[in-house]
C-alpha cells in the first residue's frame, strides 16, 4: 500500500498547523488507494544542521539524523502542511529538510500552506528548494487564507474550494506515489 506521510511544518507553541494537518489527515483517510500518517516536526527535535558531511552522502553521525532518516524514508510520498513566516515556510521545516536527501529523492511532495496571503511565497520557497532535492513537486497546492478559511485567524474552518483542491492535490500525490515507486523498484532492480 502507498504510504503518504503528512508533515507538520510548524513546531511552534501555538500553531495553526495542527488544526489543518488533521484537516488534511481526516479526509485523506476516507481513502482507500493510500495510508496516510501524521509526521509531527516536534516530535523529532533536530538541532540546526550539525552533521559533518553532506546529507547526499547518506553518512549520518547522530542518532537524531539516523532517527529522522528512517521515518521520512519510509514514505512514497508527503504533504507538506506549512505556515509562511515572513515571507518563508519555517526555519525548523527547512532544517528538517536539510538533514536527508535520498529519502526525498525521486518521491512527489504536495504543498498545502496557510498565511494572510495563503502562505504562497513559503511554498514557492519549498517548491525551489524540493526541486533541487529531486523531488517530483505536485502542481495543484492549496492555499489556506486567514481571510477565508480561518475564524478570527484562529479557528480553522476550510472552504468548500479548499476540500476540492485537497482532493485534487491528493489524487495527483497518490499517482505520483504509484508512479515514481515503480521508477525506483526499476532503479534498484538494474543497479
Amino acid at each position: 500500500m502507498t504510504r503518504i506521510g503528512i508533515i507538520i511544518g510548524s513546531t511552534r507553541p501555538v500553531r495553526n498547523g495542527e488544526q489543518v494537518a488533521a484537516w488534511v489527515h481526516e479526509l485523506a483517510s476516507r481513502r482507500a488507494d493510500a495510508e496516510f500518517e501524521l509526521i509531527d516536526l516536534r516530535d523529532h527535535p533536530l538541532p540546526h544542521l550539525d552533521e559533518p558531511k553532506p546529507a547526499m552522502w547518506g553518512s549520518y553521525q547522530h542518532e537524531h539524523t539516523k532517527e529522522w532518516s528512517a521515518r521520512i524514508g519510509a514514505f512514497d510520498g508527503y504533504v507538506v502542511v506549512t505556515p509562511e513566516y515572513n515571507g518563508t515556510a519555517p526555519g525548523a521545516l527547512i532544517n528538517a529538510f536539510d538533514y536527508l536527501f535520498a529519502e526525498w529523492t525521486d518521491k512527489p511532495i504536495a504543498l498545502v500552506s496557510y498565511g494572510v496571503l495563503g502562505g504562497a511565497r513559503a511554498a514557492e520557497q519549498l517548491r525551489s528548494m524540493c526541486g533541487t532535492l529531486q523531488m517530483a513537486v505536485v502542481g495543484p497546492q492549496v492555499l489556506l487564507s486567514f481571510a477565508t478559511d480561518f475564524e478570527g485567524q484562529t479557528a480553522f474552518r476550510p472552504t468548500e474550494r479548499s476540500v476540492a483542491m485537497l482532493n485534487t492535490l491528493l489524487d495527483k500525490t497518490i499517482s505520483w506515489s504509484n508512479a515514481l515507486a515503480r521508477m525506483r523498484e526499476q532503479v534498484l532492480s538494474v543497479s
